[in-house]
């Protein structure tokens, strides 16, 4: 019998030996909104495509990439703590994940052989760009130097931004290294939010609780109308940081359009289709 998807319209075929497999990679992986959107996008194309999440140990996520042979799986999204390790156990890189050395992506190419790629970044990009925000010619505030704002920076460098200044509590990197990934990439005082346009949380504050606005390490007194606070963090959907920017006078705008954006790139990768953006927006938006 087929089953309807959760309130999106889309009708999800039965499971068969003839569907093909996709899932998600992570330690932990089972508070993923990735299921939810990747299969309401089979659904909404009348793919017999299925997307699982896979608890795939700390260390292991390299034979995950060698089980996608064994196994047959199409493609698979990759998150921490894999990222750098599936990176070194694909056949190719893209450049853009071959310049970060991590991916969250992988699929296969018409030979066979398996590809990773990083669309984190453009996933950014993309949803700032469908809520009309541009971010050529802005200057860009990126909080954090972990994978998610290394990804960011890097796509802003190829999308033609040319000033982002980079803050953290405790940075892990070299200024010389995020520099390589863009043009105009400078270390940012904690206290310059009001020379910036759109401020990016790309740190871990928040995915528990929301982030404490005195808990980063920046001063948010001098957000204003002209700013667009942007947080990753898609859950909570409203954090701290986005609460006290809109109180402020700010725009702001949460993660889920950078999860359900990057989403359609990796399904792109493996399907070869135009993903249905709106369907996974709706589904990623669908709360427990």
């Amino acid at each position: 019998m087929e089953q309807s998807g959760p309130r999106t319209g889309a009708v999800l075929k039965p499971i068969s030996a003839q569907t093909r497999l996709a899932g998600v990679i992570g330690d932990p992986v089972r508070h993923s909104l990735s299921p939810r959107i990747h299969n309401a996008a089979f659904a909404a194309t009348n793919l017999d495509w299925a997307y699982l999440a896979f608890p795939v140990a700390s260390g292991r996520g390299g034979e995950a990439i060698g089980a996608m042979d064994v196994l047959g799986i199409e493609g698979l999204s990759v998150t921490m703590p894999h990222k750098a390790d599936v990176a070194k156990a694909v056949d190719r890189l893209t450049p853009s994940a071959e310049r970060l050395g991590v991916c969250n992506c992988v699929f296969r190419d018409a030979q066979g052989r398996i590809w990773g790629d990083n669309t984190d970044g453009d996933g950014l990009v993309q949803s700032l760009k469908v809520e009309g925000v541009d971010v050529a010619g802005a200057a860009l505030m990126v909080v954090g130097t972990g994978g998610a704002a290394r990804s960011i920076i890097e796509a802003l460098g190829r999308h033609g931004v040319e000033n982002v200044g980079v803050v953290s509590r405790a940075p892990q990197r070299s200024m010389g290294e995020l520099a390589s990934l863009g043009s105009g990439v400078h270390a940012a005082q904690s206290n310059s939010v009001a020379q910036y346009d759109i401020i990016i949380n790309a740190s871990p504050i928040g995915m528990e609780n929301g982030p404490d606005p005195d808990g980063l390490p920046v001063d948010t007194t001098n957000l204003g109308e002209n700013h667009v606070v942007v947080d990753i963090v898609y859950e909570p959907r409203r954090t701290k940081l986005l609460e006290h920017a809109s109180r402020s006078g700010a725009r702001t705008i949460n993660g889920v359009g950078m999860l359900v954006h990057q989403a359609a790139a990796q399904f792109a990768h493996w399907t070869g289709l135009d993903a249905p953006v709106d369907v996974m927006q709706r589904a990623g938006f669908e709360l427990d």
